[in-house]
């Protein structure tokens, strides 16, 4: 079985079309939290995940959205959340709203969480990838730090499929990944996407212009 898996989407309906439209052909697609946030699409982005039934969880974004309480000491963040807050109809809200913090699928095989198992705030860079994430599935997706990465271990993988919206991994390309259920495989994949357009969508919304500035080095 082989499944497409996208993160921290954040609004950025370019770049997460583009993702879809270079996926090839797989069985499911699942998403590790972050629909919403920073960037102008935040409608859009819901509406995808909706219209196509992905298992999704809730991202710290989603959360402060649904919470509507947002990031004061990070300009970028705190007025994505409240674009979001603005934008967001209240059937979508309460669709971002049901999300849960984690979730298993395939008959337990994959494990969603945010930023770690324990902790689904706390940002797992890939260097700190180890056997002790696993539990009983052969497959944990995290998001939240926004750097592509996996490793394999014989109790199997730990991945992160790195950020649809807003890589920083100093590759400004939209990043997802596919893994095989079957084989143990993950193939991490890029694609190019039309940043200087997101880029004056952010000025158009009235969102702060760093947002769409760090795109252009994937920072």
């Amino acid at each position: 079985m082989r499944v497409g898996v996208i993160s921290d989407i954040h609004a950025n309906r370019i770049a997460l079309r583009e993702v879809l439209d270079d996926m090839p052909d797989v069985d499911a697609v699942v998403c590790a939290g972050d629909v919403v946030g920073y960037n102008p699409w935040p409608s859009d982005c819901v509406e995808a995940m909706r219209d196509r039934d992905i298992p999704t969880i809730m991202g710290n974004h989603d959360r402060a959205v649904v919470n509507g309480v947002g990031y004061p000491g990070n300009r970028m963040a705190d007025a994505g959340v409240h674009h979001a807050i603005d934008e967001l109809d209240d059937d979508q809200l309460s669709w971002l709203g049901s999300l849960p913090e984690e979730r298993t699928c395939f008959d337990g095989r994959l494990k969603l969480v945010h930023g770690h198992p324990d902790d689904p705030d706390r940002y797992t860079y890939p260097g700190l990838f180890s056997e002790d994430l696993l539990a009983d599935e052969d497959v944990l997706v995290m998001g939240h730090t926004h750097v592509q990465g996996h490793e394999t271990y014989d109790e199997g993988v730990v991945m992160n499929p790195g950020s649809v919206g807003q890589p920083r991994d100093s590759d400004p390309r939209a990043a997802y990944a596919v893994v095989d259920l079957d084989e143990l495989t993950v193939e991490e994949r890029r694609v190019e996407y039309d940043i200087e357009g997101v880029i004056e969508a952010i000025q158009d919304a009235g969102l702060p212009k760093d947002t769409g500035k760090r795109l252009r080095k994937g920072r």
